[in-house]
């Protein structure tokens, strides 16, 4: 009694188990037309559809793809993928209209993102690459070079408020050579690393300011030469934006600082020289002479 109530369920399980298998298969099949070589319509087990050309077995010439997720082709196959023209559309509201090669985004294409974004240029391997312009909703706007979907090489970037940088990417960051110039006619001519002002350069401010020579991280830093509107004139070291160590500072009235800096200051030993040659050589701190040193006239 005991082995036939285990028989009987064991060939329960095994109907079971056929009748999953062979329904999780019964949509893989061509529902309509020709689907060899001709025209026809094939439905997968995931609940995608192809409508389209076949030959040999393969979608070949114009179809159209439905994926299950919501997403949708329509254009040319070649064994079995996608190539030519076409386009994809995506559920969220994205949208590809261009070449495809290998079923990957490939040649002359134009991407546009739900969220604004629009890129009309080269594709290879389903990103943008080489020659190509990107705008963002926001008003941005970015003509140049591409490599694996991030700018690389000589671009143009405009930004929304009005800012230029000229010059060369790498990896989506300002690299390279390159200019940058502000909306309000402030600019910079040189080197940069990581977006970040970085090596050598020149620095020009709308209020005739001006410096030119090392800079680290956005910042003067280095050997360079800062002058002012005024007539003002430093040569000498800087760090961190400011006078930092040995310089020469020439006033507009005719003094002169010849010595150590700290912080923009007069810091250590130097000697100031006025326009009636009267002279101090000493110590200095935080720009105010100490008493020790030497006075001439």
């Amino acid at each position: 009694m005991k082995g036939r109530s285990s028989m009987f369920l064991f060939k329960i399980v095994l109907q079971v188990f056929f009748f999953l298998y062979a329904t999780s298969f019964a949509y893989s099949e061509c529902i309509e037309g020709n689907c060899s070589s001709g025209q026809g319509t094939f439905v997968f087990d995931d609940g995608s559809k192809y409508v389209g050309k076949w030959k040999d077995d393969k979608q070949h010439g114009k179809g159209t793809y439905t994926y299950a997720d919501g997403r949708k082709y329509i254009g040319g196959f070649k064994d079995g993928k996608k190539y030519g023209k076409g386009t994809k559309t995506w559920a969220n509201g994205d949208k590809y209209v261009g070449k495809w090669k290998d079923d990957k985004m490939h040649g002359k294409g134009t991407g546009t993102w739900a969220d604004g974004r629009k890129y009309v240029g080269k594709w290879k391997d389903d990103k943008m690459h080489g020659k190509g312009t990107g705008t963002w909703a926001d008003g941005r706007k970015y003509v140049g070079e591409w490599k694996d979907d991030t700018r690389q090489g000589q671009g143009t970037y405009t930004y929304a408020n009005g800012d230029k940088y000229v010059g060369k990417w790498k990896d989506d960051k300002q690299h390279g050579q390159g200019t940058y110039t502000w909306a309000n006619g402030d600019k910079y001519v040189g080197e940069w690393k990581d977006n970040k002002q970085h090596g050598q350069g020149t620095g020009t401010w709308a209020n005739g300011d001006k410096y030119v020579g090392e800079w680290k991280d956005d910042k003067k830093h280095g050997q360079g030469t800062g002058t002012w509107a005024n007539g003002d004139k430093y040569v000498g070291e800087w760090k961190g934006d400011k006078a930092n160590g040995r310089g020469t500072m020439t006033w507009a009235n005719g003094d002169k600082y010849v010595g150590e800096w700290k912080d923009d200051k007069k810091h250590g030993k130097g000697t100031l020289t006025s326009p009636d040659g009267s002279q101090y050589s000493g110590e200095w701190k935080d720009g105010e002479m100490l008493l020790k040193g030497s006075e001439q006239k």
